[in-house]
């Protein structure tokens, strides 16, 4: 059977590392716990479960860090996860029973990240990560923000979910400050290095300067399929923000060059012929998005409800703004198979049913 170290660098992290160690302990052989500055009691949480505690000076790069937790790691293989991350029981189980079926020539495992929920826990938001790496490979980790572990070889895809239980993101500029800084000392971003900062400088609704990077991201030919695609959708939003309509349009269409058409860019494309209230071809784009093949191995991003609740009960709007009644109602019904619980669904059931009493007054 094959051995785990758990790598995870931490600070601030008391309030959610005993969840998160609770909830793999006994599925690792080791926990490796480094910690970057705390002033909590992050440290004391971690005593707790591990002796391998390490401090490291911050120096404003998360790939450093991690690769020093790694280096202090002994067994077969290292998983990594962040403190507000966990795994449920069904994930630990499988966990367990990977490492004792894992084949040895296996040089690391891609795991999802489930990172977006709707009201009632349904998973709407998720991604592949490298999680699982065999140690003898010494893959390293590479970016000071946005960090990533450079895997190769023989690399499988694991039916194992991690889940992110973080509500909300920190209000703080602490990775621009990360990423200006390096631009400050008159040293260049790598391409996912310019894709994350665009988004960034998006969150914080510096939308001017987003485009200008997400532009020079997708002009230098160089990014991740999935991070070009999601380039363009990030980009349209940072265009309707400053009232440029026409390009925000074009920046989704863009998308299309990379790769066939994603649901959640015909999604947005509906939302901008809707905004305009063009409901016909708005029901054009979402009711295409029901035509697709969702892609089961992809490591990008994937908003799920994008692939079958969000166009059924977008359609259902844009067909009643129609005239269209029956298709409406029929759209409606089939976004309960998706969402039965959706709170829009039952409001248009309503909606429908009191219609279809006026009309016939």
């Amino acid at each position: 059977m094959a051995t785990v170290s758990l790598c995870m660098i931490v600070r601030n992290e008391a309030h959610t590392l005993e969840k998160c160690l609770n909830s793999i302990e006994g599925a690792v052989d080791e926990m490796v716990i480094v910690d970057t500055g705390s002033s909590d009691g992050t440290r004391e949480v971690a005593g707790r479960f591990t002796d391998k505690v390490y401090d490291f000076e911050w120096v404003d790069d998360f790939a450093a860090a991690r690769n020093f937790a790694y280096d202090k790691a002994t067994m077969d293989y290292i998983m990594w996860l962040d403190a507000d991350d966990i795994l449920l029981p069904e994930d630990k189980a499988k966990l367990i029973a990977l490492k004792k079926s894992i084949p040895p020539e296996v040089d690391a495992v891609m795991m999802k990240y489930n990172t977006g929920f709707d009201d009632i826990g349904n998973v709407v938001f998720s991604y592949y990560r490298e999680r699982l790496s065999k140690r003898s490979r010494g893959f390293l980790w590479h970016e000071p923000v946005h960090e990533y572990l450079a895997v190769g070889g023989n690399i499988i895809n694991a039916d194992i979910c991690v889940t992110h239980t973080k509500k909300h993101a920190e209000p703080n500029s602490r990775n621009i400050n990360i990423y200006e800084g390096i631009l400050a000392e008159g040293k260049t971003l790598s391409p996912r290095g310019m894709y994350y900062y665009a988004r960034e400088l998006k969150d914080k609704a510096r939308y001017t300067d987003a485009i200008r990077m997400f532009r020079e991201f997708l002009d230098s030919g160089k990014g991740w399929t999935e991070d070009n695609i999601s380039a363009c959708g990030e980009l349209a939003k940072c265009y309707l923000a400053v009232n440029e309509h026409e390009k925000s349009l074009a920046a989704m269409f863009e998308s299309f060059k990379y790769d066939s058409p994603r649901a959640e860019l015909c999604c947005q494309i509906g939302y901008w012929f809707k905004g305009r209230g063009d409901y016909r071809l708005a029901a054009f784009w979402f009711s295409l998005v029901l035509t697709l093949q969702k892609p089961s191995d992809t490591w990008g991003f994937i908003q799920h409800d994008c692939w079958g609740y969000i166009p059924c009960i977008e359609c259902a709007v844009c067909y009643d703004k129609l005239g269209n009644y029956e298709l409406a109602e029929r759209f409606n019904n089939r976004a309960a198979v998706f969402n039965p619980d959706s709170h829009a669904v039952t409001h248009n059931r309503q909606y429908f049913e009191a219609q279809k009493v006026l009309r016939s007054i």
